[in-house]
């Protein structure tokens, strides 16, 4: 039976490893790998750095505005411009977080210390996600704050933390930068290879809504509210209704749909297919 040593004089036989003795390995991996900090500073730096560059054009520009632009403009929604690069960022952070242990090979000896396929994929999914939910909602909430109480100025609309829509448009972009990563990693347990891993990603996110604008309208509305990066564009970061998008939890429901989704197929070939 295999063992593995956990401390001085004592072992524990590896197939009663438990979730919390997993997620303590993988969150042992995560800090001292580089690629989740330099992808974690890209976020932070697309988020609140396109948030800050796109608001600062409204208070010189607000006079010369029409009305309906005056009405149309979501504050809200404009600070999170830069989720869109923010977005890839963290879908690539979740693919690496299994592809790499693929491409290294590092993978088998993460087996011999975890047989159980499912349990190292629960592992993965709780640490990464609890990190990306984490270092998400901290970016959102300092992108809002940035964004509305230094970068807007009278004359320009902005809103404050104390409105409870806002306050939830940016909670949920916060909960969309983990679902997102999550979705990665289901994606990544999946193809297990790094550049078809992220081409599927990027097929999914950025290229499906770009071919969907080459559509007649009904199809483009009809469809386009189902997709990650228009349910956050539409749904999520709204603070005023936009036609033909799905209301916030429920965009939000769909995308923890898509996480689960990929995940689980991701547990189940995982279980069924050779390191």
């Amino acid at each position: 039976m295999t063992t593995m040593t956990t401390g001085p004089g004592t072992a524990r036989v590896a197939s009663h490893y438990r979730l919390a003795d997993a997620v303590r390995m993988e969150w042992l991996k995560l800090r001292t790998i580089r690629t989740p900090r330099w992808i974690g500073l890209v976020l932070v730096a697309s988020i609140i750095g396109t948030g800050i560059a796109v608001l600062s054009y409204y208070p010189g520009h607000w006079a010369h505005l029409s009305a309906a632009g005056k009405a149309q403009f979501d504050p809200t929604n404009t600070g999170f411009t830069g989720m869109a690069i923010g977005q890839l960022a963290i879908a690539v952070a979740g693919v690496l977080v299994i592809t790499s242990e693929y491409s290294s090979g590092s993978i088998r000896s993460t087996l011999a210390a975890i047989p159980s396929r499912p349990l190292l994929l629960a592992a993965k999914a709780t640490t990464f996600g609890l990190a990306a939910l984490v270092v998400g909602e901290l970016t959102c909430l300092a992108a809002f704050g940035i964004g509305q109480y230094v970068v807007l100025r009278a004359p320009a609309a902005h809103v404050s933390f104390a409105d409870p829509t806002a306050l939830r448009a940016v909670l949920m972009m916060g909960a969309y930068v983990a679902l997102i990563g999550l979705l990665g990693l289901g994606i990544g347990a999946v193809v297990r290879h790094t550049a078809g891993s992220i081409a599927l990603v990027v097929g999914v996110v950025f290229v499906v809504p770009m071919v969907l604008q080459a559509f007649p309208a009904s199809v483009k509305d009809s469809v386009g509210q189902y997709l990650p990066m228009l349910i956050a564009e539409n749904s999520i970061s709204t603070v005023k209704p936009i036609a033909y998008s799905l209301s916030p939890w429920t965009g939000l429901l769909m995308l923890c749909l898509y996480a689960a989704v990929a995940l689980t197929a991701g547990g189940w070939l995982l279980a069924r297919r050779d390191a």
